[in-house]
Parts: structure tokens; sequence; C-alpha cells
């Protein structure tokens, strides 16, 4: 089996890139270094620079490597530059993947991984987000990953292909310190960023209808989602596979609040506490995954818990910040 995986130098990408190494698989990486980083890859995976719209590139990949399965990371993912640039978004997360299957229908590989996201389902009152709850996505982001999915199926149905959709939830720490996320988009990049400047880290709303009054949310360690990208490729490439959509991510709340305590015990406990700001618009109260069906489907769970991501990820941090120990 040989693996093409698109935006493989990113921060997921490099970790189920070398997942798919350790576990014996060939991998070449697609990444136009718009925001990987090539040294996170490990020695056996062999790099190609470029777009993953770039259709005459795409066809020439495939046919080099003899590429058995495709997973798709390569993406625009940023929620509020979605709102203000959704043409930019459709184009690169739509029709770039439009051009993807093209050139993966014609080459005839048979199986088709595609990264989707938690932001298909919106803000959903429930307890749980089953795979069944409605997909309601309430920004371009959202709405890009929810079109890409029927765009797989629909490819999939058509012309045979194994697919899966995988919609991760929330997406920290570092299997190696090295590795970890070098963006400042997510929470606990976010607050470290402001502990580093000695600036208190920000809780948006504390009236929530959830137990501490914080919003609640389901975080997945990115080393057991490389795992699970694992799983997903072995099933794909075993009979019958079909179609699959799956939810990743721990199956546990956890409330921001409880969060930032957490990231006070890890970074040492100084700097200033957490202050509350107004809520921002669009945040639910509680979005957890219930990972029944990757279970049952593929006998995979997380195994890491939320310190361990936390302190992974402080060790990534203080890797390119080393004033932050201090």
């Amino acid at each position: 089996m040989t693996w093409l995986i698109t935006g493989g130098a990113g921060y997921i990408g490099a970790h189920v890139a070398r997942a798919m190494v350790a576990a014996g698989e060939r991998v070449v990486v697609l990444d136009d270094r718009s925001s990987g980083i090539v040294d996170r890859l490990p020695d056996a995976v062999t790099l190609v620079e470029g777009s993953a719209s770039d259709r005459a590139l795409l066809d020439r990949v495939l046919a080099d490597h003899a590429v058995s399965g495709v997973v798709h990371l390569a993406a625009k993912k940023q929620v509020g530059e979605s709102v203000e640039k959704p043409l930019l978004y459709y184009r690169e997360n739509v029709a770039g993947l439009a051009v993807l299957l093209e050139a993966v229908v014609a080459a005839g590989v048979p199986r088709f991984l595609f990264s989707s996201s938690a932001a298909v389902y919106g803000v959903p009152d429930v307890d749980l987000i089953t795979e069944e709850t409605p997909c309601l996505p309430i920004n371009p982001y959202g709405e890009t990953k929810l079109t890409g999915e029927w765009l797989v199926r629909a490819t999939g149905k058509a012309h045979g292909l194994s697919t899966a959709c995988l919609r991760y939830f929330n997406v920290a720490g570092a299997a190696a310190p090295e590795l970890a996320d070098t963006g400042v988009f997510n929470i606990v990049p976010m607050m470290f960023e402001r502990l580093t400047r000695g600036e208190a880290p920000r809780i948006f709303g504390d009236d929530y209808p959830t137990p501490d009054g914080t919003c609640v949310r389901d975080y997945i360690h990115v080393a057991d989602l490389a795992d699970a990208h694992l799983a997903v490729a072995r099933r794909l490439d075993g009979a019958g596979a079909g179609d699959l959509t799956l939810n990743v991510g721990r199956g546990e709340g956890v409330s921001v609040r409880e969060l930032a305590e957490v990231i006070g015990e890890v970074t040492g406990g100084h700097g200033p506490e957490p202050v509350v700001e107004p809520r921002r618009a669009g945040d639910a109260p509680t979005a957890v995954a219930s990972s029944a069906r990757i279970t049952e489907e593929l006998g995979w769970a997380a195994r890491r818990s939320v310190r361990e991501m936390v302190e992974s990820a402080w060790e990534g941090w203080c890797l390119r910040h080393p004033e932050a120990r201090s």
C-alpha cells in the first residue's frame, strides 16, 4: 500500500504520516508548504511540493508512486477567516477537493479518507453528538467541510471508492515537541501565548448552562487522532469497506475553566488567573462527541488524557518559546 497524504507536513498531517510509516505503510506527502514544516516528516516519507488542486501534478504523483489510497488533509481551516473570505474557502476546500477526486477517479485509486470537522454540526443542543445529529454548520468553514463530505460520498458511490469522513473534535497535544502546533488559533496555544506574555488567559463567557458556567468541549490528543487515521486506512484496505462517517473524540467533556486549571498546573502555576470576557457569537454551551461508532466499527478509542495533551503541547511551546519557562 502507498498512501498519499495531502497537507502531510502540517500539524495533524505530520502525525498521521509518522503513524503510518511506523506501521509499515509507504507514504507520499503532497504539501504546498503554506503552513507545513517539512522537518516534521520522517526520512522514509517521499515529499512532493505543490498544491493538492494542481491536476497535472496530481496525475503525475498518483501514477509515479502507484498510490493506492489518499488521506486528504490539505484545507483552509480558520473559522474567522472563512467568514471574511468565503470565496477563498469554497475555492480551496470544495473546488480543490473536486479536482483531487477527479484525479483519484482517473487514476483508479480505490480508497479516499477525508478530513472533516465537528464544525459540520454547528451548535447542536444535545449532550452527546452522534453521527446522526443533524448537520447545521454556522460558518463557511463548516459548510465547506459538510459539502466536502457530500462530494466524497457521492464520488465513492458513483465510482466504487471506499471512503471515510472523519469528524474531528478539538485537537491538541503533540507526539514529540518538534511536532507541536505552531499556530495560535486553538485554545491551548492561545492560553500559552498569553501566559508567556504575562497576560491573563481569557474565558469567553461563564454563564452557560453547564456545571461551572463555561463552555464544555471534547479534546482529542493529536497522536490518538493519528492512530484513528491508521485504523480507518486499514479498514478501507479491507473487503466491504464501503463508506464510513465517524466522530473522532474522547467522548468526555472538559469545561474551559477546567482546561485553564490544568494549563495553570502544567505551566507551573505562574501567571495571572483567567479573566472572563463576554460570550463569543456561535459558541455552543456543550460540544462532546459520542465515540461509540468508531469503537464499534474499528475497536479504536482515545487513550491519552487532557493532562497529557497539555503537557506535550507545553513542551512543544517551550521548544519554540524558551522564555515561557522563566
